[in-house]
């Protein structure tokens, strides 16, 4: 469990296929703190480290994992929001964050705001529980955010300096591809709601 309060950026400095799997080494200055079968959010995808060296780690992601966020995408080169799982006597600064990514946004906008800037996405709605709602909670690429602006298909979010300067929302143009995690309790409501409509 993760509480989408961003740690850090790592630079993926290595891509190795294997089949349909995809093991991706990042490079970073945590790796003394990490540990073998450690969860890591990756752009909010919980991924297992799996090996490490002094200065890079690796984690693999499966290809259902890679169809379903942008991982897939990734280049070396890339900058990837990561957090380590949050410990139970630590502080939710966020919101309840599985690192179970529900699919991706295309950025349609971005707005500088007199220093913050507004960000607007765009995803498909591939079933009820993929819903925001004006003052909720979402997961964009790990980061937890409100939502300021809801539509059908469509949110914005307002990020300030320090959130554009400590996560790759300063590298998020118009056109890109980032993951979404809708806010969990909304989704178990939304659920629930539909299987009392549909009279279950």
């Amino acid at each position: 469990m993760f509480s989408g309060i961003v740690e850090k950026t790592v630079r993926l400095v290595k891509i190795a296929t294997d089949r349909q799997n995809k093991t991706f080494t990042f490079a970073t200055d945590i790796c003394s703190e990490l540990k073998i079968d450690q969860s890591v959010s990756h752009n909010g995808v919980c991924l297992t480290v799996i090996d490490l060296t002094e200065d890079t780690y690796s984690v693999t992601a499966m290809k259902e994992t890679l169809d379903k966020s942008n991982l897939g995408l990734l280049q070396v080169g890339d900058e990837v929001n990561i957090e380590r799982a949050m410990r139970p006597d630590a502080l939710l600064d966020g919101h309840i964050v599985q690192g179970h990514v529900d699919g991706t946004a295309i950025c349609t906008a971005v707005e500088e705001a007199g220093g913050s800037w507004y960000f607007t996405f765009a995803y498909s709605e591939e079933s009820p529980e993929q819903v925001t709602v004006e003052k909720g909670s979402i997961c964009v690429n790990g980061v937890s955010l409100t939502v300021c602006d809801s539509g059908k298909g469509r949110f914005r979010v307002a990020i300030i300096p320090y959130t554009y300067e400590h996560t790759n929302f300063h590298d998020i143009r118009e056109g890109s591809v980032v993951n979404l995690e809708f806010d969990i309790i909304g989704k178990y409501i939304a659920r629930l709601v539909q299987n009392y409509l549909d009279g279950r």
